[in-house]
């Protein structure tokens, strides 16, 4: 009697669940067995200086073409004549400039005054001010008669914002600068330096920074860095900074390549070059995309060591994009390239008293960054890449053999011409040229990582490690402007990541790319971070990766799972110093997943446990106004131990924390 009564209720209760449309599995995790350490690199980020990521973002100059370097010299920039002001503008080159690299310069002439004579810029798109927050202004300049200026920052509607004087410019080239007090907020205001007696005075490296963006980094300010931007990619934790991307690495061409010694040293001598996202979209052409390398490999480094993550930068292997020029540079013309990235390591690592160390020392970081990791190349392939690369790893392990090199397997093999055949070759030239880590990259439709978290269940354990260098869900299609970032691509990402960490003994690295994107003036989508001039969110994607990345833990634990149906991916680890274990799970489906979660030799487990949530509906996006509609919540559960139910919401990524001992 007793028996049919249960049984009836156990029906009664599987009728309510079925009609509730609850989907339900055991999770069986291993607490007793250790698998694979999981590398504290495993969870980066990529940067590259696409979408106005790096000049008109991450890089807080809000004047656009400050040298005006730019090939139309003016680019930027408008002439100011009110009322009765008289007088005439000239951009001057090569006739005593301010330096050799930048000879480009603005030349005054004014005659009357009026009420205004000069110039205003229009800044990334606008420049964005806050109110309350104090503004740096600065401007080489030289006159032979005691010019002054005043300098405005004036909203659309022509509301003054920031107001400063320049006073007594007399001589030679000098530096001139104000600090200003913003009071009021405008997202799209313009700079205006303007004379306010008459006579001729040069101007040169026109600038205005937020004086919050100067970060204390290894012990001394650096000017430049967007705060909020910084903050944003240091909450997430990350292990790895890649740098400084991708194709911008190889270049349109050899000439528009990437060149790290153009970027350290004085700010005011670095030179500008064209971006080579300028014209590669037709759908955003972007002429006024250059790079000024005001963010260059030393702020790259400090950028590496703020964060706590280990820097990877990347360099040119001799060859421009092989989607555009594919130029090549002759086998006995490569040393040049090789001996950049010999003296790359010595500025990263060398004594302060060594050739390259003692720059990296005079720009104020004298200890070595202790940099581990060297990408030869980004997206190449074929015989051309290898016999290349070999070049490039003979010459760097015979001098410096700790240093772990990061070779290409070429693009998405579902990307590039005759792709898959390529993959397979790289592969095989590697397993004996053995480079300590291979590079893969997955721009794929959102499907393709749910139905592959599997991928590196099957990859040999003796070959070389891989890094999943660039990877993105995409919603429509690669290249798409359409591509949006939604739950859920995040979700089939996560899933996707579920598989990383559980081949954490394959994988070592990864970082989703692109990184950021300036709202106004973007080239690519998705990406992991978006900005305007004032505000910056993360992505439903973001907060998948945050979550994985602070939740990393040690060593992952065996899992098995039962009846899920493809639909729920977990994997679980332990975090040894807290003494608990993570599992990370993720509900693609419509429906709510009820797991029973057996933690086989567990010993014991705490009653209290945190779990932390993110759900939506799978179109669920993030916003300026809505940054945070799709983002994590944490929450205490109560009902934990060595054997408990829990329900995964439906589209969802959880992350249960338990404390075991």
């Amino acid at each position: 009697m007793k028996q049919g009564v249960i049984l009836s209720v156990l029906l009664g209760i599987f009728i309510l669940l079925s009609a509730a449309g609850v989907c339900q599995t055991t999770i069986t995790i291993s607490a007793d067995k250790s698998g694979p350490q999981i590398s504290p690199t495993m969870w980066g980020i990529f940067f590259e200086d696409i979408n106005f990521n790096g000049d008109g973002g991450l890089y807080a100059e809000l004047v656009k073409n400050r040298s005006f370097e730019f090939p139309k010299t003016m680019m930027g920039w408008r002439p100011i004549q009110g009322g009765q002001a008289a007088g005439k503008w000239t951009i001057t080159e090569g006739q005593d400039p301010l330096n050799a690299v930048n000879p480009n310069y603005l030349r005054l002439e004014v005659q009357n005054p009026g009420e205004g004579f000069g110039l205003t810029n229009e800044g990334f798109r606008g420049i964005g001010i806050n109110k309350g927050e104090k503004y740096y202004f600065s401007v080489f300049a030289r006159s032979s008669s005691a010019m002054s200026l005043k300098v405005e920052v004036v909203a659309a509607d022509g509301r003054k914002l920031l107001e400063g004087t320049l006073d007594n410019i007399t001589g030679d080239w000098k530096n001139y600068h104000c600090l200003m007090t913003a009071t009021e907020t405008d997202a799209k205001a313009t700079l205006n330096l303007l004379a306010t007696k008459a006579g001729t005075v040069d101007l040169d490296m026109i600038s205005l920074f937020p004086e919050n963006s100067a970060q204390q980094m290894a012990g001394r300010p650096v000017p430049g860095l967007r705060k909020d931007v910084v903050a944003i990619l240091a909450a997430m934790k990350p292990g790895l900074f890649r740098f400084p991307g991708g194709c911008i690495v190889e270049g349109h061409d050899l000439e528009t390549r990437y060149q790290w010694k153009n970027t350290i040293g004085d700010i005011n001598e670095r030179k500008l070059i064209i971006n080579r996202w300028n014209t590669e979209f037709k759908h955003r052409l972007t002429p006024d995309y250059f790079q000024s390398f005001g963010l260059g490999f030393y702020e790259y480094f400090l950028l590496s060591e703020q964060i706590g993550a280990e820097p990877l930068p990347i360099l040119n292997c001799g060859m421009a994009c092989q989607f555009n020029t594919g130029q090549l540079v002759p086998m006995d013309q490569l040393q040049p390239y090789v001996q950049d990235a010999l003296d790359l390591i010595e500025f990263a690592n060398g004594p302060a008293d060594s050739e390259w160390g003692k720059k990296r020392a005079a720009m104020g970081h004298p200890e070595p960054f202790k940099m581990k990791y060297l990408g030869v190349g980004n997206e190449q392939w074929g015989p051309q890449y290898v016999e290349r690369y070999k070049v490039f790893a003979r010459a760097l392990k015979e001098k410096y053999p700790e240093i772990q090199l990061v070779a290409a397997t070429g693009s998405d093999p579902a990307i590039f011409p005759n792709g898959d055949n390529e993959v397979k070759y790289l592969w095989g030239q590697w397993r004996i040229l053995k480079p300590e880590i291979v590079d893969e990259h997955f721009y794929r439709k959102h499907t393709w990582f749910s139905d592959n978290a599997a991928r590196y269940d099957s990859y040999a354990r003796n070959e070389p490690k891989v890094f999943v260098g660039e990877y993105a869900a995409m919603s429509h299609g690669v290249g798409n402007p359409d591509n949006r970032n939604n739950l859920e691509c995040a979700l089939a990402e996560a899933a996707f990541m579920t598989g990383l960490e559980r081949n954490a003994d394959v994988v070592v690295m990864t970082a989703y790319a692109p990184l950021a994107g300036h709202l106004d003036a973007w080239q690519w989508k998705p990406n992991l971070i978006w900005f305007d001039n004032l505000t910056v969110y993360g992505t439903p994607n973001y907060y998948v990766q945050k979550l994985f990345s602070t939740h990393r833990g040690d060593v992952v634990m065996p899992v098995k799972i039962d009846a899920a149906e493809g639909k729920l991916f977990v994997t679980a680890c332990q975090d040894k110093a807290a003494g608990q274990v993570i599992i990370k799970a993720v509900n693609i489906s419509s429906q709510p997943m009820e797991a029973t979660v057996d933690l086989q030799g567990a010993g014991i487990v705490a009653s209290e446990g945190q779990v932390t949530v993110l759900a939506g509906q799978p179109a669920d996006e993030n916003s300026v106004q809505a940054p945070t509609k799709v983002a994590p919540v944490t929450d205490t559960m109560t009902n934990a131990g060595p054997r408990f139910t829990y329900t995964f919401k439906p589209y969802s990524m959880t992350v249960l924390r338990l404390t075991v001992k």
